[in-house]
């Protein structure tokens, strides 16, 4: 990915945000995108005769122990999706097979038949489904736990430690390096009076760092990540910290909360559910294994 390539495809993904009302990609694929790429990113860039963009745009992630595949396809051109589709994302996990194979994940925001039909001609299937939940703010509820914010330059040790430990495995959250979060801290969005910590005797406990999304309407205050350490879990500080969040969020203006949630979570979809929040829409992931 060359600059001239990066330039490109921001100007699809920005066209294409606008056209679907959501982000175009994820955090961490975006991130991979600008930061240049890490170990175990590609990009494949899809032009066609005549025009002088860009038409669709995939992109190659290796997380934690999979690899993400994304797909774009420019608002006007999704009319030749069969034939597109299908050659990007046949680029995409030739890709993987050179790199060694593994698991892979294809997210699709509110998958179609025709989602499922081009998974299918690749060798995909349906894999994991994503709630997006939300509720209106305030709550109305009291805080009852103590938090602070997070200090950038001197909490980033202690809670990579406890997010790796919280998120063990799992394919997006697990594994994050110190790169990985200076990445964050480096991003527009980010807001560490939002980034909540909650401590037991000097020890992190429990973390909920919220996210607002001011390019959306109407504008979304994100948990964007809540987690409680292996070590304190039993003690109610899940529905504490997302109450907390929620707080924060509130106290600066936003008006709608919201979160994402595996829907085979049924403890952490009851928790929400019991504190107001209803599924707005669901992303899927077809899945495959290359080798």
């Amino acid at each position: 990915m060359e600059p001239r390539d990066i330039t490109a495809v921001s100007e699809l993904l920005d066209a294409a945000t606008r056209a679907d009302g959501h982000q175009a990609l994820a955090d961490h694929q975006w991130l991979d995108l600008v930061e240049g790429g890490r170990t175990g990113f590609a990009g494949l860039v899809a032009w066609e005769p005549g025009h002088a963009h860009p038409v669709a745009y995939a992109q190659v992630s290796k997380g934690n122990e999979s690899w993400a595949v994304e797909l774009v396809v420019d608002p006007h051109h999704r009319y030749d999706m069969a034939a597109i589709g299908p050659e990007l994302l046949r680029g995409a996990l030739d890709v993987v097979a050179e790199a060694g194979g593994g698991h892979v994940h294809w997210w699709v925001f509110e998958a179609t038949d025709s989602h499922r039909q081009l998974a299918a001609q690749v060798g995909m299937r349906p894999g994991r489904v994503l709630y997006q939940m939300r509720r209106p703010l305030p709550t109305g509820v009291p805080v009852a736990v103590a938090t602070r914010p997070f200090v950038p330059g001197l909490d980033e040790t202690a809670w990579l430690a406890m997010n790796n430990r919280a998120f063990a495995g799992h394919p997006e959250q697990g594994g994050w390096t110190h790169d990985t979060l200076l990445a964050r801290e480096k991003e527009p969005w980010f807001d560490p009076s939002g980034f909540l910590l909650h401590e037991v005797d000097g020890q992190l406990a429990a973390f909920c760092w919220t996210k607002i999304h001011d390019d959306v309407e109407p504008r979304l205050g994100e948990i964007y990540v809540i987690a409680v350490d292996p070590g304190f879990t039993g003690r109610g500080l899940g529905r504490a910290l997302t109450l907390a969040g929620l707080a924060s969020l509130a106290d600066r203006g936003l008006t709608t909360g919201m979160l994402y949630v595996d829907a085979d979570n049924t403890a952490a979809v009851n928790l929400y559910r019991s504190l107001g929040f209803e599924v707005h829409h669901q992303d899927h992931a077809f899945v495959g294994d290359v080798g």
